[in-house]
């Protein structure tokens, strides 16, 4: 009788875990690591690329479908999805990957998974992607940029990253500032996919880094307090 009882409870744990993680179908956020596993770990994953079809033409990971909320055959989308098993969603941040993935949830899908960092975290990850172009800008360009440069600081983004554009003002009062002395490259997924990709560090967009002799002062995921961080770094040296 105690085994029994035993054995009950663990179930009913578990199940009031699974609840409490999927309450009516909503979605979790997860990391790339746990989303990269989630997805290997599926014969055939059921990926959604949230962006615009622009945005999905210049790259995407591997086997995604292309549609959002506002797509016009939304409805024939859904409806090829088996509601049962695992969906992941991604798109630049969360806006467009949270209002699909709380669709899903209300249509009955259990399991709806969104990358925390969308596509920035995937290929800034070194994971696999598709891109129809070759980067403008290599590794090696990179690093070389880095050695004949005492300071750099490097603005990595999308144009079609909402926070990213609110970046480029401080980079131009940065410029006039500081001249020759604090070299500034911005590099966009748009033309420089692999270069992303290989520095196997890039979480989110934007990300700032900002290099003294080719070492790393700081790097910020986010916009945060960009002219401050780099005055005050500046300042010190």
């Amino acid at each position: 009788m105690k085994k029994s009882k035993l054995k009950f409870s663990l179930t009913a744990i578990v199940f009031l875990i699974t609840i409490a993680v999927f309450p009516q179908g909503q979605s979790a956020n997860l990391l790339l690591d746990a989303f990269y596993t989630k997805v290997k770990n599926q014969k055939q994953p059921q990926i959604i690329d949230a962006r615009s079809p622009e945005e999905f033409a210049l790259n995407h990971i591997e086997g995604a479908l292309n549609f959002n909320l506002k797509s016009e055959d939304y409805e024939k989308y859904v409806a090829n999805l088996n509601p049962s098993k695992p969906v992941f969603i991604y798109s630049i941040a969360a806006y467009r990957s949270g209002l699909l993935a709380s669709d899903l949830g209300k249509r009955g899908f259990t399991e709806v998974y969104i990358l925390e960092g969308g596509i920035a975290s995937w290929i800034g990850g070194g994971k696999p992607f598709y891109s129809n172009l070759k980067s403008k800008l290599s590794l090696a360009e990179y690093k070389k940029i880095l050695s004949e440069n005492q300071y750099v600081l490097v603005d990595i983004g999308s144009k079609y990253c909402a926070t990213c554009k609110t970046v480029k003002p401080i980079l131009e009062s940065l410029r006039t500032q500081y001249g020759e002395k604090l070299k500034i490259i911005e590099i966009e997924l748009e033309e420089s996919p692999q270069v992303i990709a290989d520095l196997k560090n890039i979480k989110v967009f934007p990300t700032l880094i900002l290099y003294q002799n080719s070492n790393i002062i700081f790097k910020k995921d986010g916009l945060g307090d960009l002219k401050n961080d780099v005055d005050l770094a500046l300042a010190s040296k």
